[in-house]
């Protein structure tokens, strides 16, 4: 039976997820395909489950970026930040800024403001390969400097190691890439998977299934393998705007509109 976490924004995912075979998905994501408009009047909960996300600011202390849980975002009162997490007044978008310069977490040098997955209980989602697990998500980047992660599967426990399974990019020619993990141990593969002009709208679909990464992008189907060096890990997902470039300014960075965002897993 298909248990659907996070269906958000105005976007049907039946037919993404059908792309991998999750024909079951029919039923329990229909109301998905009925959601309302986005409402521009409203916190960014008020138009996305947010119930099983927490948000990471780029705001706090050196090395302990601010942390907001799901509690406080969810609902059309939750949280809202007008300078790096907010619903735009005109398209009602959930609206992401990442400076160049801000506060990150102790292993990375770029600043995010971005959604890191959880349960329905308020617990860390922590998922094993095995299985059946999608992120879809519909997207706009307005401004971006160098490049922006949009998407990620992170590992989560079984193990030392605190990288990435994959990582979403998108660059201010167009360029969309998605960066593979080597192994556990780190070293990334980039492998290009489409192109956008910036400022439009796009989607992508991604999807863990065993070890198997299966990516589409505006309708593109690609597939990698996942090395069994993975296979002891958990992992979770994580969208927003990852800015991956670093300065002293505050008025370079990216910004990362979403329109839908939805997640599942069975």
């Amino acid at each position: 039976m298909k248990r659907i976490l996070a269906v958000t924004g105005a976007v049907a995912v039946a037919a993404a997820l059908a792309a991998f075979g999750v024909t079951n998905a029919t039923a329990a994501t229909a109301p998905a395909v009925r959601a309302a408009a986005l409402d521009p009047t409203v916190a960014p909960g008020g138009n996305f489950n947010l119930a099983v996300w927490s948000l990471q600011l780029p705001i706090g202390s050196p090395g302990s970026p601010t942390t907001i849980p799901p509690a406080q975002l969810k609902g059309p009162g939750g949280y809202t930040n007008p300078a790096y997490f907010w619903t735009d007044k005109n398209d009602g978008s959930m609206t992401f800024w990442a400076p160049e310069k801000g506060v990150t977490t102790p292993n990375s040098n770029y600043a995010r403001s971005e959604l890191r997955e959880m349960n329905a209980n308020g617990s860390a989602a922590d998922w094993p390969l095995a299985g059946n697990h999608t992120l879809s998500a519909t997207l706009r980047i307005p401004q971006v400097t160098k490049n922006v992660c949009v998407g990620q599967v992170h590992l989560g426990s079984g193990g030392s190691s605190t990288k990435p399974l994959l990582e979403l990019y998108y660059r201010p020619n167009g360029d969309i890439h998605l960066g593979t993990e080597n192994s556990p141990a780190g070293g990334q593969t980039l492998h290009p998977v489409g192109n956008v002009p910036l400022g439009k709208t796009w989607s992508y679909v991604i999807n863990v299934s065993g070890n198997r990464i299966n990516l589409t992008v505006n309708g593109a189907k690609t597939s990698y393998s996942i090395p069994s060096s993975f296979n002891p890990y958990k992992q979770y997902f994580k969208a927003g705007s990852y800015n991956q470039s670093s300065s002293e300014s505050t008025t370079n960075g990216a910004k990362v509109k979403f329109y839908a965002l939805t997640v599942s897993h069975s």
